[in-house]
């Protein structure tokens, strides 16, 4: 059986590095249990607020806030101080991702807003039944290999 799909808030200049390519690890403060594999949505916060992209769990990795600058601080899009400021001495947990691919269309929280009363999550949430069909749609779908349609 295939995980859930996860969808991550970000802010839209972390959700459009990710979707460049110059940002391959999504920090966090709250430890991620996903398994490899399992699809990720990419919701892009205020004042974008849309479903941007989709991406995949390589995997997730907790370690001390040290370890974590030494060895990743090239693939997590914020320097030093932000890094530090974000995680005020907690462990960091690393969401290294692959397949990303952004959508060629955006949904918007105004469009999704009026399908089932869509509501994103502050850090994130598995994507539920009571989501629109086409954010169930985008965790379910293959992801990779380009840009894709939300229709897709």
């Amino acid at each position: 059986m295939r995980d859930r799909a996860l969808l991550l808030s970000l802010h839209p200049r972390f959700a459009q590095a990710i979707l460049d390519g110059t940002k391959t690890i999504d920090l966090r403060r709250r430890v991620v249990r996903a398994s490899p594999g399992t699809p990720l949505l990419l919701y892009a916060s205020s004042p974008m607020m849309a479903v941007v992209g989709t991406a995949r769990l390589q995997r997730a990795e907790v370690c001390e806030a040290d370890v974590a600058w030494s060895n990743h601080a090239h693939a997590l899009g914020l320097d030093r101080r932000e890094f530090d400021d974000y995680l005020a001495g907690r462990s960091a947990c690393l969401l290294l991702l692959d397949d990303v691919c952004a959508l060629d269309q955006p949904m918007s929280l105004k469009e999704l807003g009026g399908r089932a009363g869509f509501r994103p999550p502050q850090s994130y949430r598995y994507v539920s039944a009571s989501d629109p069909a086409l954010v169930r749609a985008l965790g379910t779908n293959s992801i990779g290999g380009g840009s894709q349609s939300p229709a897709s």
